[in-house]
């Protein structure tokens, strides 16, 4: 029965793209960047986020986010974010690409993979079947993976919130480097949809790359 849940596979009328890497790899402002591109050259852009991008999904965002929820199992954190996600794809998602919007997400199904399945040691089965429910289908045709070294993304994450280390950014740093490691092997398996980006220089500089590969890859 949970298998009907998943429904068909989603046809999008206009590319899915989403945005991923370590804490303070500096995704968020490229998909800034590249949604004020997109739109100074005509093209209607929505930017979302995961955990997210709904009013149920904040809510969520809020208990997950939060560094005094330290005691949050593991598979409850999983699992939250799986609810987040399907809400995400039903409200948001899949009803922005069939108005024709090129969306543009920050984190999706590959962060669950790196950092509840790798990062957590959560069973990789479990996870691909309760994320293929939550994404009803839907796979990104683009992802820019920003790539950079665990140690120095959460010194610029801390640096960005005052000092302070949200709940993921309070982890171990063994934890980051699983994290990390399992993007780039994402990456290695998917060639096709994801590209790595070195994103340990100045934003504009990253920028350059990340419009650069965004044109070719859609004709803009």
């Amino acid at each position: 029965m949970l298998r009907g849940l998943a429904g068909p596979v989603f046809s999008a009328l206009m590319p899915f793209v989403t945005f991923e890497g370590v804490e303070g790899c500096g995704k968020s402002t490229q998909l800034r960047l590249a949604a004020a591109r997109l739109a100074e050259s005509g093209h209607e852009a929505l930017a979302t986020r995961e955990p997210g991008g709904t009013r149920i999904g904040e809510t969520l965002r809020g208990i997950l986010m939060d560094a005094g929820n330290t005691d949050l199992d593991s598979v409850t954190e999983w699992l939250l974010l799986e609810a987040d996600r399907r809400q995400h794809v039903r409200e948001m998602l899949q009803p922005a690409l069939a108005r024709g919007v090129f969306l543009l997400c920050d984190r999706f199904s590959d962060t669950t993979e790196a950092y509840q399945q790798v990062g957590r040691g959560l069973d990789p089965a479990a996870v691909r079947f309760v994320d293929a429910i939550a994404r009803d289908g839907l796979m990104p045709d683009l992802t820019l993976l920003y790539d950079l070294d665990p140690s120095e993304g959460l010194a610029r994450a801390r640096a960005r919130d005052g000092g302070k280390s949200g709940r993921f950014e309070s982890a171990d740093l063994d934890f980051h480097r699983r994290v990390r490691e399992a993007y780039l092997s994402i990456a290695r398996r998917e060639p096709g949809r994801v590209t790595v980006l070195p994103s340990s220089a100045p934003p504009e500089e990253v920028f350059r790359e990340t419009w650069r590969r965004l044109s070719e890859r859609f004709s803009l």
